[in-house]
């Protein structure tokens, strides 16, 4: 009996051996012999480079306009100066595309003042009848001027998002907005809606808790913009400890910033903007806290500096806290989105997703071949979803986020529809390993945009370099430095491996199964942020 389960456990080895032979080497080889022998030629390891714009036949996505060859586009001269100013000059990030109409807007700009026009005259009525009430238990209110300014550059931020991205690149609001998180007068302070809705209460019989170790807040500024605040909950120079699971880590606020100018670098513009601020956690929070449960999570430590802890049972505790010095609290500053009454988001599982278990393991994980499956499936058999998650996936991997389990889109643009790069605090944890698991989309499947790829070509260049860059991009903010030197030069590391991960799709499978047209004619320079709008 014994023999025969070892014959078996035997025949089903060679059975998955030769399987896997057929279909990463025979296959492929066969398919190039049926395409003709000159096919593979420039692909052997001695002479092999991903090739530039021309010669690209794989067929284009259903939602782009018709494409056009672009020639010498890697080979633009490169003069002295900011390498950051030179990298948005070049044609790759200068597409032309058609005008916008209005159904690839978010929202319309009657629509929106509307609406924010209601909540304003909401607050202040909320605020008086908050005043009446605390004048009469004797608690301290601090009372700021609120003014609702139509022209308020976080308004623009809104009226900006359109089918392909949150914002452009060259629109002169999205810097302003960054100014304004850094230094506007905060006006009210509460918990944030998935905070709210736990209702003090975790399951702590499961590994992820929804909340507890993010101690997020959502914080009004004095022209009613909204921002998340992430307070600094680790130092820029710790690193992760390898015995901690990634569904358990800091949520680190440097790493929020540090996603949105990355994001802002490859020209996916998928992040939200966030600036890092210093909060007097005292005067701008406890003391414009209306929220009688926020409120009660505030103590003063025996180091007399102001503290406060999440509201989530399971971190309910003092230890669990983050304390200011003894008033002032770093931390990132995130916009807040338009409300979902008016522009409906829907979150949706990642193919990807990671078991939130010690031990159990996905089916990706296991099956080398589990992006087949995914293609059967919709949304993923047609359109651009499948890319962007490809593209989702190369971010988080330069950033070395694991957590990513869900994605989220704007319904009204459906399945054609950008995917949005939220939450980014558990990045940046390691600079000394490479998570290559998080590639595993872009590596089971061997499909990438082609303007990711020559992006991406572009800031492996010395001229670019992509740790260059991002150093000249964050000096920018009010924290810096947001990183430390390792986890600058982690990121030339990691791109070079994205590349490795190209180029053996390619050998395997042929450029034009691999790399797939995605966009327009480019223009020489930039045009004006009101009508420059990149296809994604």
């Amino acid at each position: 009996m014994m023999m025969r389960r070892d014959r078996l456990f035997l025949v089903a080895t060679l059975t998955a051996i030769f399987s896997a032979d057929l279909y990463f080497i025979l296959l492929p080889k066969l398919e190039s012999v049926r395409h003709g022998p000159g096919r593979w030629c420039s692909c052997r390891p001695d002479n092999f480079t991903i090739p530039r714009l021309g010669g690209l036949t794989t067929p284009q996505l259903s939602n782009r306009t018709s494409l056009q060859p672009v020639d010498n586009i890697m080979t633009e001269p490169v003069t002295e100066g900011s390498k950051l100013e030179k990298l948005f000059a070049h044609p790759l990030y200068n597409i032309q595309t058609p005008g916008l109409t209005p159904e690839e807007r978010l929202l319309e700009a009657k629509q929106l003042m509307e609406y924010y026009k209601r909540k304003a005259s909401r607050w202040e009525r909320h605020m008086k009848l908050y005043s009446e009430a605390a004048a009469a238990s004797n608690i301290t209110v601090s009372k700021h001027k609120v003014t609702f300014d139509s022209d308020a550059n976080w308004l623009k931020f809104h009226l900006g998002i359109n089918r392909y991205a949150l914002y452009s690149r060259d629109d002169p609001a999205i810097g302003k907005l960054l100014r304004d998180m850094q230094n506007m007068t905060v006006i009210g302070a509460d918990y944030t809606q998935d905070e709210k809705a736990l209702k003090g209460a975790c399951d702590c019989t499961q590994v992820v808790k929804p909340s507890g170790h993010h101690l997020k807040l959502a914080l009004k500024m004095q022209n009613y913009a909204k921002a998340m605040f992430k307070p600094m909950r680790q130092q820029r120079d710790e690193e992760t400890p390898e015995d901690v699971f990634y569904f358990v880590d800091f949520q680190r606020h440097n790493a929020e910033v540090a996603a949105f100018h990355l994001d802002r670098i490859l020209d996916f513009c998928r992040v939200p903007p966030v600036a890092g601020r210093l909060v007097n956690v005292t005067g701008e929070v406890l003391h414009v806290t209306y929220n009688d449960d926020l409120r009660a999570v505030f103590f003063v430590s025996p180091a007399n500096n102001t503290c406060f802890f999440a509201k989530c049972l399971y971190v309910c505790k003092t230890e669990y806290a983050v304390c200011g010095s003894p008033h002032l609290l770093e931390g990132s500053m995130a916009a807040y989105l338009p409300s979902l009454s008016i522009a409906p988001r829907i979150s949706i599982p990642n193919p990807w997703i990671r078991s939130y278990t010690f031990t159990r393991k996905e089916e990706w994980e296991v099956n080398p071949f589990f992006c087949d499956n995914v293609k059967q499936l919709y949304p993923y058999n047609s359109g651009n979803r499948l890319l962007n998650i490809i593209d989702m996936s190369i971010f988080d991997f330069l950033t070395s986020n694991m957590d990513r389990h869900h994605y989220e889109i704007f319904t009204k643009f459906g399945d054609e529809g950008f995917l949005l790069h939220l939450d980014n605090a558990r990045g940046f944890g390691k600079h000394s390993k490479d998570e290559m698991s998080i590639l595993a989309p872009l590596s089971q499947c061997c499909m990438i945009k082609r303007s990711t790829l020559l992006r991406l070509q572009l800031l492996a260049r010395p001229e670019y370099r992509l740790s260059d860059v991002m150093r000249e991009s964050l000096q920018r903010d009010l924290l810096q430095p947001i990183l430390t030197e390792p986890h600058l030069l982690a990121l030339d590391r990691r791109l070079q491996k994205v590349m490795r991960v190209v180029q053996r799709c390619v050998r395997r499978l042929g450029e034009d199964k691999v790399v797939t047209k995605d966009f327009a004619r480019y223009t020489a320079k930039p045009q004006a942020a009101t009508k420059t709008i990149k296809v994604r």
